[in-house]
C-alpha cells in the first residue's frame, strides 16, 4: 500500500459520495432532524419520560442531545455507520467495475484501505453533524439552563456541554465497528441490501437482547452495549470503566471484520 495510492482512492470515493443524492439527504436529515424533534417537544404537553433525561428536555437544552443520543442508538447509528460501508464495495460488483478500478496502478490494499477510510469518514461526519445539530437545537429552542445529571447533581452549562460532547464522542468506536461489519458484508455478499440492511437488523436484535435482560457476560460482548456507556459520564462521580470496555469490544469487532473482509477481497478472482 502506498500513501499516494491511498490518497487517490479516498479522493475518488469521496467525490463519488458527494455526487450521490442519498449522501445529501442523509446529511440534511442529520442537520434538520434534531431541530424538528426539539420544536415538537417544545410545543407538546407530554414528555418522553420513559427515556433518560426525557423529563428534562423542557428545562435544559443540554438534555435534548442526550435524548436524541438514546433514541439514535436503537437504529440510527447502525444505519448511519453501514450506509456507506455496506455499499462501497458491493457497488463495484453491481456496476461490474472491479477490473477498471484495479487496472489503474492501484493495488488491492490501496483500494481496500481507501474505501474503508472513506466509509469511516462518512460515519464520523454524519455523527458529528448530528451531535452538533442536536446541541444547537437544544440550546436555541430550549435554552442553556443547568442540567440535572443521573445522580441529581446540577451541572453548570459549561460542565453539561463538556459531558454531552464526551457522550457523543463515546459513540464513535461502536459506530466504526458497525461500519467495519457493513464493509465485511459488502465484500462477502456483494450485495448492498445485505451490507446496509443486516447491520441495522443485527443492531436492533442486540438491543432487544439487552432489553430482555440476557446474561450479563454475553451482553457485554455486544457492540450495541457500547452505545450506552456514556451514562457513566453523567453521574457524580463519573465512572469510566464501561467506556473502556466498550471501546475494547468495538475495536475487536472492527479488527476482525476488516481482517476477514480484506482476506476475502484479496483472494477474489477479479479477472474472472
Amino acid at each position: 500500500m502506498s500513501i499516494r495510492g491511498l490518497g487517490a482512492v479516498v479522493t475518488v470515493e469521496s467525490l463519488k459520495l458527494l455526487r450521490q443524492i442519498r449522501t445529501h439527504v442523509v446529511l440534511a436529515a442529520c442537520v434538520f432532524g434534531p431541530f424538528a424533534f426539539a420544536a415538537a417537544i417544545r410545543v407538546q404537553s407530554s414528555l418522553p419520560t420513559d427515556t433518560l433525561f426525557g423529563r428534562s428536555v423542557k428545562d435544559s437544552g443540554f438534555a435534548v442531545p442526550l435524548v436524541i443520543l438514546g433514541f439514535a442508538a436503537l437504529w440510527a447509528f447502525p444505519l448511519l455507520a453501514s450506509l456507506v460501508g455496506g455499499d462501497i464495495f458491493s457497488a463495484e460488483d453491481r456496476y461490474n467495475t472491479w477490473k477498471m478500478v484495479l487496472t489503474r496502478s492501484r493495488s488491492r490494499a490501496d483500494v481496500f484501505t481507501g474505501k474503508v477510510v472513506t466509509a469511516l469518514g462518512f460515519s464520523a461526519v454524519a455523527i458529528v453533524i448530528l451531535a452538533v445539530s442536536s446541541m444547537t437545537a437544544g440550546v436555541l429552542i430550549v435554552g442553556v439552563d443547568p442540567l440535572v445529571d443521573l445522580s441529581g447533581f446540577v451541572r453548570s452549562p459549561d460542565q453539561a456541554l463538556s459531558r454531552v460532547a464526551l457522550a457523543w464522542v463515546s459513540i464513535l468506536p461502536p459506530a466504526f465497528a458497525f461500519t467495519a461489519f457493513g464493509v465485511l458484508l459488502s465484500v462477502v455478499s456483494r450485495s448492498s441490501v445485505v451490507g446496509i440492511g443486516v447491520p441495522v437488523v443485527v443492531g436492533l436484535t442486540m438491543q432487544l437482547f439487552a432489553l430482555v435482560d440476557g446474561p450479563e457476560a454475553l451482553r457485554r460482548l455486544l457492540i450495541t452495549s457500547a452505545f450506552g456507556t456514556w451514562h457513566g459520564l453523567l453521574t457524580e462521580p463519573p465512572f469510566y470503566e464501561p467506556l473502556y470496555h466498550g471501546a475494547v469490544i468495538s475495536a475487536a469487532y472492527f479488527v476482525v471484520c476488516l481482517a476477514i473482509a480484506y482476506g476475502s477481497l484479496r483472494r477474489r478472482d477479479i479477472a474472472g
